[in-house]
């Protein structure tokens, strides 16, 4: 059986709230799906070493993923040297309190994380939403992205009112979809030996 771990950060509970819908969305297919809070990491590093994918997400602050984020990307330069984590799939999720918020930018550092780790990572896959007359806020995809997930909820208010159903349906379809690439990837490997 495939198994996708997610691991990330989450400041306010917002991002978790992000991190359960991929979670849900890996669940709706025949994979495994392990969360595993950057806090708890160091508890995980064999979770992380028996996926077949990881699922990388932060909040972005200030632009980029959060200090707590970027202090597990640089405990897993022991993996890194030891090229752990090559061939393994990953993808990459994140929020902000504003619609923009620079949450590219941190996408790019995830995706960054990855490709120096020699993983090979997955997009969307879906089309921008909330784009024409006829969009909405109810689309997936409402914030366009392409690289991952984005999600935004208001500062001002606690995760119970934010993400918003669409952005977290789009985490889930993102979960699913990296779900089904490493199963993909599983059973290639296998037919290869």
């Amino acid at each position: 059986m495939t198994k996708v771990a997610i691991v990330f950060h989450s400041g306010y509970g917002h991002t978790a709230k992000q991190a359960e819908a991929v979670r849900n969305g890996v669940a709706r297919t025949k994979a495994t799906p392990i969360l595993i809070p950057v806090e708890e990491a160091d508890n995980h590093w064999d979770d992380l070493k028996a996926a077949d994918a990881i699922i990388f997400g932060s909040p972005t602050y200030m632009g980029s993923v959060s200090g707590e984020f970027k202090a597990f990307a640089d405990k897993s330069s022991k993996v890194w040297f030891e090229q752990g984590w090559k061939d393994k799939i990953a993808a990459g999720f994140t929020n902000s309190s504003s619609l923009n918020g620079d949450k590219h930018s941190t996408l790019q550092q995830l995706s960054l994380l990855a490709a120096q780790h020699g993983m090979h990572w997955v997009s969307l896959g879906l089309m921008p939403g909330n784009n024409s007359s006829t969009g909405s806020n109810e689309d997936l995809n409402r914030l366009g992205a392409s690289l991952g997930a984005m999600a935004q909820s208001n500062a001002d208010q606690g995760p119970e009112h934010g993400p918003i159903p669409s952005d977290l349906e789009t985490a889930a379809h993102l979960g699913e979809r990296v779900a089904k690439v490493a199963a993909q990837f599983v059973a290639a490997k296998k037919q290869a030996a």
